[in-house]
């Protein structure tokens, strides 16, 4: 017997073009030529430079850098002098003490950030999960309704959180409200479209036992669908909580508030002495979080 209908066409498939070697180095040496193309443009305007004294500038910033602001807690001077050009003296303070308060207010910071990254990142799953549902092709929402979803999604990640941060600042106002809707608005395009792959990914023959007993939506989804997809919406979470820990750290150059605030102020001032410090406590940070979020992955395998 022979099979009727039309002959498939000879040749690589489209999605199989660069597919071996071959097409892996057709890749790379498109890859190379676009390197290239960004280098001679930007050499060709003059905006790659180093500046005026860059190893002189580099050696002070490093030096700098390795001595972070908080060991004047204990090593600080307790009578530092200021003095004009003739010498005359114009103010003299206590570095321990000054220190001592400046990591107060770093703490304080800290847990701004923290909970900026908190509320941020719950709302971005509360908000990315029902969209989440609409775009899982398996379980077959309307087209419409999963086209808008899937749109809201793509937006919702393409907008950068600092951008978010800069309308919803002058929307209502300073504070750590702008940086948790900031977070919220990013994070939700990614929450939404890690929920909608653990959804897809999952055995549907769960969920069609459940619909063969003429179960509703509702009753499939917390019966089938939430049991199956819960370990790793929950490891997924994590993974944006991480993530957005970090991000919020930044969110303070826009005022959100955090650490992004004292940072600014590091920067602006070039006291890198105290900037060492503040990207000391957030990499403690993120290395914190990352240890406990990695104890309760573990704990749902």
């Amino acid at each position: 017997m022979t099979r009727s209908g039309p002959i498939p066409p000879d040749g690589p498939r489209p999605g199989r073009r660069f597919a071996g070697r071959t097409g892996f180095a057709a890749l790379a040496v498109l890859y190379g030529a676009l390197v290239g193309v960004c280098l001679a443009t930007l050499v060709g305007a003059g905006d790659l430079s180093l500046g005026r004294n860059p190893i002189e500038n580099l050696a002070r910033t490093v030096g700098e850098f390795l001595r972070p602001s908080f060991l004047d807690v204990w090593l600080g001077p307790e009578r530092l002098e200021y003095r004009s050009d003739d010498g005359s003296v114009l103010r003299v303070e206590n570095r321990r003490e000054v220190e001592a308060g400046f990591l107060a207010a770093t703490a304080r910071a800290t847990w701004v950030t923290f909970q900026i990254a908190t509320l941020g990142s719950l709302l971005a799953a509360l908000m990315g999960l029902p969209l989440a549902l609409l775009v899982a092709r398996n379980l077959r929402a309307p087209r419409l309704l999963a086209w808008m979803a899937k749109g809201i999604l793509d937006v919702s990640r393409s907008v950068h959180t600092l951008v978010f941060g800069l309308i919803l600042v002058g929307i209502v106002g300073l504070g750590p409200t702008a940086g948790v809707l900031a977070i919220a608005l990013h994070s939700m395009g990614t929450c939404g479209k890690l929920f909608a792959e653990s959804i897809e990914s999952m055995d549907m023959a769960a969920i069609d036992a459940v619909r063969a007993t003429g179960a509703s939506e509702a009753q499939v989804f917390f019966h089938g669908v939430w049991p199956s997809v819960l370990p790793q919406i929950v490891s997924h979470h994590l993974y944006v909580w991480e993530f957005n820990i970090r991000d919020s750290t930044i969110l303070g150059l826009i005022g959100a508030g955090g650490l992004g605030l004292l940072i600014s102020e590091a920067v602006s001032l070039f006291q890198w002495d105290r900037l060492s410090t503040l990207l000391i406590v957030v990499v403690a940070l993120v290395m914190a979080f990352d240890a406990l979020s990695r104890r309760i992955r573990e704990a749902l395998l």
